[in-house]
């Protein structure tokens, strides 16, 4: 069943947000939309923008503000997303909150719904080291963890203060089973009259 629904899902490194991010976008029949994926979708596609990012990503840089909502602006245009999308990893920081408000302005559309996954830094370096060790990436160190982490609550972190001022922050629990916390998630959304059918 497709809703309307135009979604973000924030959290740190390890919070489960790809996993419940899949499950939400699933359940209402949207399309998920992160960076990363656009990113490759446009560079495999060779257009124009994927170009500028191949060459960026390439160097070894990061893709600017304004080049990655030029391509997330692309995508949320397209047929799939016109009755809404849950965005991951989109906006990172405040620059990309203000570009994301004058791309749904020209929709005459904005955001339904924040979802932020809450969870203690400890259990997310505890999540992520388990994570390396059965991928064998042995790259993903505790001081590598712990510097993602702190990327993320300098430049991540400070958006939920402006959406917050919106009131359209739900902060959920992230700590419990799948299913526990994609109910804690449905129960959220359905007081924003958003219905979410998922495993309980």
């Amino acid at each position: 069943m497709t809703q309307t629904a135009r979604l973000l899902i924030v959290g740190p490194q390890g919070s489960g947000k790809g996993t419940q991010g899949a499950r939400i976008a699933e359940a209402l029949g949207i399309p998920t939309i992160s960076t990363g994926d656009v990113f490759r979708a446009n560079i495999s596609q060779g257009t124009e923008l994927g170009q500028q990012v191949k060459a960026i990503v390439e160097a070894g840089n990061l893709v600017p503000d304004e080049l990655t909502s030029a391509l997330v602006r692309d995508r949320v245009a397209q047929e799939d997303a016109a009755g809404g999308f849950l965005l991951d990893g989109y906006p990172r920081n405040t620059a990309q909150v203000a570009h994301l408000d004058e791309i749904l302005a020209e929709q005459g559309a904005s955001l339904d719904a924040v979802i932020e996954l809450s969870v203690p830094r400890a259990e997310s370096i505890a999540r992520l080291a388990l994570r390396a060790t059965e991928q064998g990436r042995a790259d993903d160190t505790e001081e590598a963890i712990a510097h993602r982490l702190g990327i993320y609550e300098r430049e991540t972190a400070p958006i939920l203060s402006i959406y917050g001022e919106r009131g359209i922050v739900d902060t959920i629990d992230g700590v419990g089973s799948l299913d526990e916390i994609s109910a804690r998630i449905a129960d959220a959304l359905a007081v924003r009259g958003i219905t979410l059918a998922v495993p309980r």
